[in-house]
């Protein structure tokens, strides 16, 4: 994992990249970090120096990882706050991805089965002409020799 750290419109403490830190460590399930092909893009700040209410802060964060890249953006009054917010929401965006990975490889396992057991013509499942898209497998019955 390559770590790219920006700070903009704010000091950052070594409280805050250790914080920084231990938040991006939770997402080692999600994805590796320990490889060396995954760059994560952070940056840190305050959004400008001119409001009434106090400060804004945000936490940014893109994470590249071959050909896919998820991003995520978080706005808080709190610097700590933005920065769990922007771990939550890239969290979900990964783990939704895996959802999707796990999904196809069912799919994919489920014509492999078919293939074994002679439940597949050529032409299509069962006789029917071949449909596009794997949202028909879950309804397929298999052929019985």
């Amino acid at each position: 994992m390559r770590l790219n750290l920006k700070a903009t419109n704010v000091t950052l403490s070594a409280e805050i990249k250790e914080y920084l830190e231990k938040r991006l460590r939770s997402l080692d399930k999600l994805i590796s970090l320990e490889d060396p092909a995954v760059m994560l893009d952070v940056e840190l700040g305050r959004s400008s120096n001119r409001h009434q209410n106090g400060d804004i802060f945000f936490a940014e964060i893109t994470i590249h990882r071959g050909k896919e890249t998820f991003r995520s953006v978080s706005e808080r009054p709190d610097l700590q706050s933005a920065i769990d917010d922007m771990r939550e929401e890239i969290a979900g965006e990964l783990s939704a991805r895996k959802g999707k990975i796990r999904v196809l490889s069912r799919r994919s396992g489920q014509v492999a089965k078919m293939l074994l057991k002679g439940g597949y013509d050529g032409l299509g499942y069962l006789g029917r002409p071949a449909r596009a898209g794997w949202r028909y497998l879950k309804n397929l019955r298999w052929r019985r020799k």
